[in-house]
């Protein structure tokens, strides 16, 4: 073979060839078959948002072209909008009150589940029947009637009716959330069932009473079921509509005292016609939830427990 001479190209082998072909066969199936999904993300969510974030820089209402204004939304909306904040402290109050409420009640619950012997799948049915029903409008309507003048909790207690109390009004609501706690009261109960028994067993022989297997067994080996619930709970409580939206008539009141963040959001948008405004607050609330929950997986670390990497 000569300096000039290069040596002859190695060509696949037959089978080689197949398997690759093969190969590229079964990744254009399974595009084939993800193309609809990828299709939907993009004009039903994508394009979407892309739209909202160029209209939150605009002057929209529905009935004009979106007249470009710049940073002007999030400029009124941050220093100008008194209902803004009164919209955000009313949202954060209910996450507070909400979200521990129906966690805690949902555990509470699991934990008396778990030992249960006798008709353990039909109050476990019965407890998350309500999650089925969802934040529908009938649901929060009823929740309204109850809660209103000459309704059954003014009836039993005699304390007027909570939904035109300023002081009351924002209770009622997050009530209905706490009220339907199934779906987290199931997970809490599948990872309930997963905590090896010996580890009780081992502390009972050790005298560890109720309490303590629960704050250093119980707590500890259901921290990921716990973290993954407050977070998901967190998301869906700052995403609240329907409740505030049946128990104030659609108008946040008394007094703003039911003004949720999304509530505001939609009379911006769909009463005052105030579009690009909407947009902004809703690319806003976009970023704190997203900042929020960066926050929980960062401060998960000196809590969380994963029994299968042996540390936090």
């Amino acid at each position: 073979m000569t300096a000039t001479q290069m040596p002859p190209a190695v060509r696949p082998s037959g089978a080689a060839a197949a398997k690759k072909a093969a190969g590229r066969r079964r990744e254009g199936a399974a595009w084939v078959f993800l193309s609809p999904w990828v299709l939907g993300a993009c004009v039903l969510t994508l394009l979407p948002m892309a739209v909202s974030l160029y209209l939150s820089f605009t002057d929209y209402d529905l009935f004009n072209p979106p007249n470009w204004v710049g940073l002007r939304n999030y400029t009124q909306m941050f220093t100008e909008d008194p209902r803004y904040w009164r919209s955000v402290v009313t949202t954060l109050t209910y996450v507070v009150i909400a979200v521990p409420l129906q966690l805690g009640l949902a555990l509470v619950v699991a934990l008396a589940l778990k030992n249960m012997r006798r008709g353990r799948g039909f109050y476990r049915s019965a407890f998350y029947a309500p999650s089925l029903l969802g934040a529908s409008m009938s649901i929060a309507l009823v929740w309204r009637a109850v809660f209103n003048d000459g309704g059954t909790v003014d009836n039993l207690l005699g304390t007027g009716g909570w939904v035109n109390r300023p002081g009351w009004s924002l209770l009622a609501v997050a009530l209905l959330t706490v009220w339907q706690f199934g779906a987290p009261m199931v997970i809490f109960l599948a990872g309930l069932q997963q905590i090896p028994g010996e580890l009780y067993e081992a502390a009972e022989v050790d005298g560890a009473g109720k309490w303590r297997q629960f704050l250093s067994i119980t707590v500890p080996m259901l921290s990921p079921v716990i973290f993954f619930n407050v977070v998901l709970q967190t998301i869906q409580a700052f995403q609240v509509f329907t409740p505030a939206f049946a128990v104030s008539a659609g108008k946040g009141g008394p007094a703003d005292s039911t003004l949720v963040y999304t509530l505001y959001l939609y009379d911006r948008a769909f009463v005052a016609s105030h579009m690009g405004y909407a947009s902004a607050m809703a690319w806003v609330l976009l970023v704190v939830i997203g900042a929020v929950t960066a926050v929980l997986f960062r401060t998960s670390r000196s809590w969380v427990f994963y029994a299968s990497e042996g540390e936090r």
